[in-house]
């Protein structure tokens, strides 16, 4: 198939879409059930989402500017990493090489995929410094808000809901952990949900959350958490209460 003229040269903003096109393409095809090698092992087939989450699914920080943005998923919860992929799929997510690659996958084979990368235990990479110039107040401001919240402004700590240690909650597998996360990643995901590119089942509690905060608040809270260190051995993460609220994303 020829996509461009002999000599042609392409635009920046095609170029793009183009290698995003073959790209989706290409990752389709690995995980589509009639590709002849998709009954080989699992580990083989799941190259295909190590192709923008690194090889050991770590993506963090070291790498392109771009692949910030792409999240760690080893080691994450299976049933949150299903959600997340059921939320690609259905429309609630919105990344189109994601949607690309799980918009005609089975319920079974989301699973699947969200199994083998729950049960990859590898390490994770040392914490992001702060941007050059980040005052000490700044990273204060941050860890009042993961953890103990602003109750002038009516802002939860994020520890309410994510978890003593911010790894999320085994009985609320729609809450992720937030620790080892790259800085630009999170405060992509932050950005998403005040501008309603993220959303949850009413009650919406992460949007209502999100569009409490400040520009300043939000710079505040992910350069603290991309450059909080992840605890060596986690204990079992909990909450220290019950949600504050009843979130229809937390089920």
């Amino acid at each position: 198939m020829q996509l461009t003229k002999p000599g042609a040269v392409i635009e920046p903003h095609r170029y793009d879409l183009l290698v995003k096109f073959l790209l989706v393409a290409a990752l389709s095809i690995a995980l589509s059930p009639l590709n002849p090698s998709f009954a080989q092992n699992t580990a083989k087939r799941m190259q295909a989402c190590t192709t923008c989450h690194g090889a050991g699914a770590t993506a963090t920080v070291g790498r392109t500017a771009n692949e910030v943005y792409f999240p760690r998923i080893a080691g994450k919860p299976a049933q949150y990493l299903y959600n997340q992929l059921l939320n690609f799929r259905d429309g609630r997510r919105h990344y189109g090489l994601m949607v690309g690659l799980v918009e005609h996958q089975s319920d079974a084979a989301l699973m699947e995929m969200a199994q083998y990368f729950s049960q990859l235990q590898l390490p994770y990479a040392e914490p992001q410094m702060p941007p050059m110039g980040t005052s000490q107040a700044v990273m204060q401001r941050g860890q009042q808000l993961a953890l103990r919240g602003d109750a002038g402004k009516g802002i939860p700590a994020c520890a309410s809901c994510h978890g003593v240690a911010l790894q999320g909650a085994p009985n609320y597998p729609s809450i992720p952990g937030l620790l080892g996360l790259p800085r630009d990643y999170l405060a992509g995901q932050i950005g998403a949900w005040q501008t309603g590119l993220r959303k949850a089942q009413a009650p919406d509690c992460m949007a209502q959350i999100a569009r409490q905060l400040s520009p300043e608040d939000v710079n505040a809270i992910v350069t603290w958490m991309a450059a909080s260190s992840v605890p060596q051995v986690l204990s079992q993460p909990v909450l220290t209460a019950p949600l504050p609220v009843a979130c229809g994303g937390a089920k």
